[in-house]
């Protein structure tokens, strides 16, 4: 018998509890335990049984999410996806929830168009599934793959590369996990290192927020892509949350093109389609690196930089919170050199030094 992944849905909205009810009840993997008001329901749920996971909002009466999630995380530690309005605000306090021990942060549904609807069931579940197999829980749940579109959908395979950049870039990728896997990352980098892209699994308004906080902690400048960017040394750009990010090279450097178009291995922005356009765009030059995350995303991706005579890096299975993405990627680069995550940062400077 299939095992099931039991949650418990916080939010004051009667509407937001019903469609998520709806959403994550159509998945059969999933089950909606109970959906409460308020932390201080939640609590006497829990004192009854113990969910695999906990989608929580923010703001709520009575005792907020922060508050909640901090009881929970030093008195009986459960996975947690927020579940946030998309604002500037909400995502910056999102990002304390993350502090705090959250899983994965997201949007709340938007119910304008059928096909909002659908993208938005397809990542809360994925979202659900990932936080129940994360680190926190004893055991890993068997995962059903449903059928999805690859980075062909974005940008078509090419045979060789034609371009003649001579600058060196790192592409990176992440996604459950991959907010304090990045940093750490990032923190390590000089000032001076070459430019470095990155896509993480997060929504809108998440990633400039998420870029601001880089911004302040890390040695090199931070932000959230725009189309046209430039990939310079010194410089960090963060994949905005529903958008693809491409590489296009740009006499002899690279800049960035942001574009709309389907999710790809259910995800938008998607590291598939960063990765290949890398390959494409830099070949020999590329460094690529997987980070922890749930799902495959990235893994065609880091074996088409490989193919293309770039340098590929995975984050080893210890210090990964999923080891999902960076495991796929070995089924397409058996020769991916595996690292802890406080070492990859040096072991790139050691590689450009090298160059």
């Amino acid at each position: 018998m299939r095992e099931i992944i039991n949650v418990l849905v916080v939010d004051d909205s009667p509407i937001v509890r019903n469609v998520l009810k709806e959403i994550l009840n159509s998945d059969s993997q999933i089950n909606v335990m109970a959906a409460v008001e308020d932390p201080y329901q939640a609590a006497q749920v829990i004192k009854r049984q113990i969910p695999d996971v906990i989608t929580l909002d923010i703001e709520m009466p009575r005792m907020n999410g922060l508050t909640f999630l901090k009881k929970i995380m030093e008195q009986r530690p459960i996975p947690v996806v927020i579940i946030s309005s998309l604002t500037r605000k909400g995502a910056e306090i999102s990002f304390k929830a993350l502090e705090l021990g959250a899983i994965e942060v997201m949007e709340k549904p938007r119910l304008d168009n059928p096909e909002n609807i659908e993208e938005a069931r397809i990542q809360i579940c994925d979202k659900v599934k990932a936080a129940s197999v994360t680190k926190l829980k004893k055991q890993f749940k068997p995962m059903i793959v449903k059928p999805k579109f690859n980075a062909d959908v974005i940008l078509p395979k090419i045979a060789r590369r034609v371009s003649i950049t001579t600058e060196t870039i790192i592409a990176v990728g992440a996604s459950t996990g991959g907010t304090e896997a990045i940093k750490d990352f990032l923190m390590g980098m000089p000032a001076d290192s070459p430019g470095i892209v990155i896509v993480q699994h997060m929504p809108e308004k998440f990633t400039y927020s998420f870029a601001e906080r880089l911004n302040q902690l890390c040695p090199m400048h931070v932000k959230e892509a725009e189309n046209g960017d430039y990939v310079e040394r010194g410089k960090v750009l963060i994949a905005p949350g529903n958008f693809h990010m491409l590489i296009n090279a740009k006499g002899t450097g690279y800049n960035v093109e942001v574009k709309a178009g389907q999710l790809v291995n259910r995800h938008r922005p998607s590291v598939d389609v960063l990765f290949r356009s890398v390959a494409i765009a830099a070949g020999h030059r590329a460094i690529a690196v997987l980070l922890t995350g749930m799902g495959d995303d990235g893994a065609r991706g880091i074996g088409e930089i490989k193919e293309f005579g770039g340098y590929t890096i995975t984050q080893d299975e210890a210090s990964s919170v999923v080891y999902g993405m960076p495991k796929e990627a070995l089924k397409y680069d058996q020769h991916a050199k595996i690292l802890p995550l406080n070492q990859i940062s040096s072991h790139i400077q050691t590689l450009l030094t090298r160059k």
